[in-house]
């Protein structure tokens, strides 16, 4: 079981860490991901493929943040993404500046909790929709519609930094045709 835990540990560490980032900020994602994998290291691992062993853990990590949130602590004010390489680092061509950074960490905060999970979860850490559907207890189709509509609302609030041509830091608002309408 703690062989098992420590190949889980491995391979989504660096995922949970970024979704939890966003969530709870930097300083507290280090101690929330500890807790997450202790978790993990102390139950049985489901038999289950690897995607459902993600989304497995990436509930464990969405249920420590919502406790953590709603037990009264400091939300982000930092965000920090891993230099290791993930999906998305071909969407990075620069950091956000620290004014549009601010910008997107409010729009977040904005967002209602299950919808900034799915979207987190989909473009900080690269779920599959199947993997967030399990991991929030939504089907497929649920997920979908609360990352359109995150999407939508996001684009909103940073339309003056997406007009000016800054980036965010791999956050995709749009869908792969670039024009804000859903593809087929």
């Amino acid at each position: 079981m703690v062989a098992d835990a420590d190949i889980l540990f491995a391979a989504y560490r660096d995922g949970v860490f970024r979704y939890l980032c966003r969530i709870v900020g930097y300083g507290e994602a280090g101690e929330l991901t500890q807790q997450v994998f202790l978790r993990v290291s102390r139950g049985p691992v489901p038999s289950v493929d690897d995607s459902g062993h993600r989304a497995w853990i990436f509930s464990i990590a969405r249920n420590l943040a919502l406790n953590h949130v709603r037990d009264g602590k400091r939300r982000s004010v930092a965000v920090q993404l891993s230099e290791t390489a993930g999906p998305f680092d071909r969407l990075r061509a620069e950091p956000p500046t620290q004014e549009t950074a601010a910008v997107l960490r409010d729009a977040l905060d904005r967002l209602p909790d299950l919808d900034r999970d799915v979207f987190l979860m989909r473009e900080a850490s690269g779920l599959s929709y199947d993997e967030i559907a399990t991991a929030c207890a939504l089907s497929t189709a649920a997920v979908r519609s609360r990352l359109h509509r995150a999407r939508v609302q996001l684009r909103q609030a940073l339309g003056p930094a997406l007009r000016s041509g800054q980036t965010l830091g791999g956050v995709r608002l749009y869908d792969r045709t670039g024009t804000g309408q859903r593809s087929s």
